[in-house]
């Protein structure tokens, strides 16, 4: 294992600051051991927290893309058994730009990400371990027993996101008036999103201080979203009625806006750290981004490997 490495150089910092998309590595070639060989020709991203780059304050894609991520702030990779993991979190809870986040952003979109572009299904998934408490007081406001509404995971920005919204998304929100594991996707640009949450209370599905597999497909031709934990199907509902996607009528198949999207965000919002939104205190590990749905047998298959 290489040595841990959890400063930002100052140049590192300021690129991020900017919303300077990392130099990319060279798209990986082949099949990868630790992920299913039917799931590698789509896979678009993946992070397992292995290697480090410049500094440590970038880690290298392994997928297709060479999309590298930055570690916002200095969060670290940390030993978890013989694996290394990204940590993320809230480090204060006042008003201030110090969580411990990653990703990447760009305001005229990542095109390296371009597989996200007019696509017509994703699959998000990895492994998490809530390592504190969550959600979060919420620092953009005023009134110190707020606390955030929802909790962060990973998910693929739209092609006009500020660091917030989503085409694809896994995160912990609020659901009438309950925290939910869920599934958030949006298929046009600046229009309605689709959540599929999962029924079960949230800390039943991913329970703190163990690590847990979760995955969550779009199909934006059909509108159906799934959940997965640790290889087997959740059983959940969707929260919004009637068509927030604008599925019906011509033309066909639907798919999202063709853009490129902006970024991907892991631990919360704003990869580009100018604001704070829903940290997530937590560890996190291969992270994998596909441009199609899998099968619920490779998620079981990638489940399995770890």
């Amino acid at each position: 294992m290489r040595k841990v490495l959890i400063g930002l150089s100052c140049v590192a910092l300021a690129a991020t600051l900017s919303g300077t998309v990392p130099a990319a590595a060279n798209p990986a070639a082949g099949h990868r051991p630790d992920v299913v060989p039917s799931m590698a020709r789509n896979l678009v991203a993946y992070y397992d927290f292995e290697h480090p780059a410049q500094g440590g304050a970038v880690e290298r894609d392994r997928g297709r893309s060479g999309t590298d991520l930055w570690l916002v702030n200095g969060a670290p990779r940390v030993r978890d058994g013989i694996r290394h993991a990204l940590q993320t979190g809230q480090n204060s809870a006042v008003a201030s730009n110090d969580d411990w986040k990653a990703g990447v952003y760009s305001d005229t979109g990542v095109p390296s990400l371009r597989a996200f572009n007019a696509a017509r299904e994703i699959t998000v998934m990895g492994w998490f371990k809530p390592t504190g408490v969550n959600p979060s007081p919420n620092t953009v406001t005023e009134n110190p027993d707020d606390h955030y509404n929802a909790i962060g995971l990973a998910g693929v920005l739209t092609g006009d996101s500020d660091g917030h919204a989503v085409r694809a998304l896994l995160e912990v929100i609020n659901v009438n008036g309950e925290l939910k594991v869920v599934a958030l996707g949006r298929r046009v640009d600046g229009a309605a999103s689709q959540t599929f949450a999962a029924s079960a209370p949230w800390q039943e599905v991913l329970p703190p201080g163990r690590w847990t597999h979760l995955a969550a497909t779009f199909d934006f031709d059909t509108g159906e979203m799934a959940l997965y934990r640790d290889g087997r199907a959740l059983d959940g509902f969707y929260t919004v009625t009637g068509d927030p996607w604008s599925l019906e009528g011509e033309p066909e198949p639907d798919v999202t806006t063709a853009s490129d999207p902006r970024g991907i965000k892991i631990g919360g919002s704003f990869p580009q750290n100018n604001v704070e939104r829903n940290p997530c205190n937590c560890r996190m590990d291969e992270l994998i981004f596909l441009d199609r749905v899998a099968t619920p047998k490779e998620i079981k298959a990638q489940y399995k490997r770890r």
